[in-house]
């Protein structure tokens, strides 16, 4: 394991998203009003959506080779799939929800802010239909979504080999890591480098077989 830190000075979101502030703004505003109603972001997360959600997530574009098709594991509202896709319109992304009102909620944002980059699957990344469609991305990603161990098993088989998972992580990441360090083996997974982009902490494991 390596692990590498990027600067950390706090971002603005026009730093993150340029031209397309816009976009971000409409999903924050949806996040914040549908997406909070609705149950997907609890109440105190609201006035920090900017800071904790959209910036966290889009920052981690920046190890997103130009191109690159994405998926999503356990999308929830989103995250990072949809920060991802607005920061990066050239980046073709799959978001995997297994829930019926939060995969809806996905594909109504989709439409709300015409992410022609984006499709929404509901299922689950281990079953044999998903994996049977998704297969062979070049990096699977997710956030908050299960240990690293589990989390492994269910994106290294849909990555490419040579392509990667990237999955968002809190400060427990290196003991996950020493934990499940089998279990990404077995997956088929190699060294991991941990990474902090901008404040957000990020796992890369790369497909080796």
């Amino acid at each position: 394991m390596t692990e590498s830190v990027s600067d950390t000075v706090p971002l603005d979101p026009s730093d993150v998203f340029g031209s397309r502030l816009p976009l971000a703004q409409k999903y924050h505003d949806s996040l914040a009003t549908d997406g909070s109603t609705r149950g997907f972001i609890g109440p105190r997360e609201v006035p920090r959506l900017w800071e904790r959600h959209l910036i966290n997530c889009a920052v981690v574009a920046e190890v997103m080779p130009e191109g690159a098709t994405l998926i999503d594991v356990g999308s929830g509202a989103g995250l990072p799939g949809i920060p991802l896709a607005i920061a990066r319109p050239d980046l073709n992304i799959t978001l995997i929800e297994p829930l019926l009102k939060r995969s809806t909620y996905l594909n109504e944002v989709v439409d709300l802010l015409g992410l022609d980059n984006v499709t929404v699957i509901r299922g689950r990344a281990e079953e044999g239909p998903v994996k049977k469609a998704v297969k062979g991305a070049d990096i699977v990603t997710s956030r908050a979504v299960a240990p690293l161990g589990k989390l492994a098993k269910w994106s290294l088989p849909l990555v490419r080999k040579s392509g990667e998972m990237i999955a968002l992580k809190g400060s427990s990441v290196h003991e996950e890591l020493e934990r499940d360090a089998a279990d990404i083996k077995r997956a088929g997974g190699g060294k991991a480098e941990v990474m902090t982009i901008h404040g957000t902490t990020i796992i890369r494991v790369p497909r080796v077989n």
